[in-house]
């Protein structure tokens, strides 16, 4: 596992490229990054999302994130393309604090995963 100093090195280079890509004045926090990462798991853009559509394209983020260590399986999508997961097995996280340290260390690796770097 990373060292506390490591991870967030490669959090701040991940907030840092998006901010980058984006063309944004300021770094995106973790909701901004799991809303990009929905949409890239839904695979299409749209000018606007309504507010359950972005929420749920930031549990579409999560859920993908969480099947890296197996708690979430992809199920497929339904008819309007969107994708759907089954949990398997609650994460055992106690705490806002860890659950948050828990998805950032899930990002670092999707992004790797994905080869999004920064250029």
């Amino acid at each position: 596992m990373a060292e506390s100093w490591e991870l967030e090195f490669e959090w701040l280079q991940i907030r840092h490229l998006v901010k980058d890509r984006f063309q944004r004045d300021s770094l995106p926090d973790l909701n901004a990054i799991l809303f990009l990462i929905g949409i890239q798991e839904l695979g299409r853009w749209q000018k606007a999302f309504t507010k359950e559509e972005k929420q749920d394209l930031m549990h579409i983020a999560v859920c993908q994130l969480m099947t890296y260590d197996g708690y979430y399986a992809f199920k497929g999508r339904d008819a309007d393309g969107w994708p759907h997961y089954e949990l398997l097995a609650a994460p055992p996280l106690q705490g806002l604090e860890a659950q948050e340290q828990y998805l950032i260390r899930q990002v670092i690796r999707y992004f790797q995963e994905e080869g999004i770097q920064h250029k």
